[in-house]
């Protein structure tokens, strides 16, 4: 079982940056992919990015590419999302989740993902 718990989110002006940080509990944090999804009013949710176990595999969304960075501190059973220029549409409530995974696979699809976070508003101005 693996508890997520979000932080970060906050109202920022476009072209700002954010640091989301997910806390993570369970002795098998370390094995587990780890993802970060969104979802914006009236919209699905959507993936944004994954990290795999080792933080040597990540992947990203074509709309965060070269804007957003995924990583990962298992020492400290964490997970980031730093993003960098942030736009309008970029607002949304973000969701840390857990793939069980033992084989390293990133997925992008949210019904991949074990374990979920509660989330953190993100809302950038204009």
């Amino acid at each position: 079982q693996v508890q997520l718990v979000e932080s970060g989110g906050g109202l920022v002006q476009a072209g700002g940056s954010l640091r989301l940080s997910c806390a993570a509990s369970g002795r098998t944090f370390s094995s587990y992919t780890m993802g970060w999804f969104r979802q914006a009013p009236g919209k699905e949710r959507e993936f944004v990015a994954a990290i795999n176990w080792s933080g040597g595999n990540t992947y990203y969304a074509e709309s965060g590419k070269g804007r957003f960075t995924i990583s990962r501190d298992n020492a400290k059973n964490m997970v980031y999302l730093q993003m960098h220029s942030l736009k309008p549409e970029d607002a949304a409530v973000y969701y840390c989740a857990a793939d069980k995974n033992f084989r390293g696979d990133i997925h992008t699809n949210s019904y991949e993902y074990d374990y979920w976070g509660q989330g953190t508003q993100v809302t950038v101005s204009s």
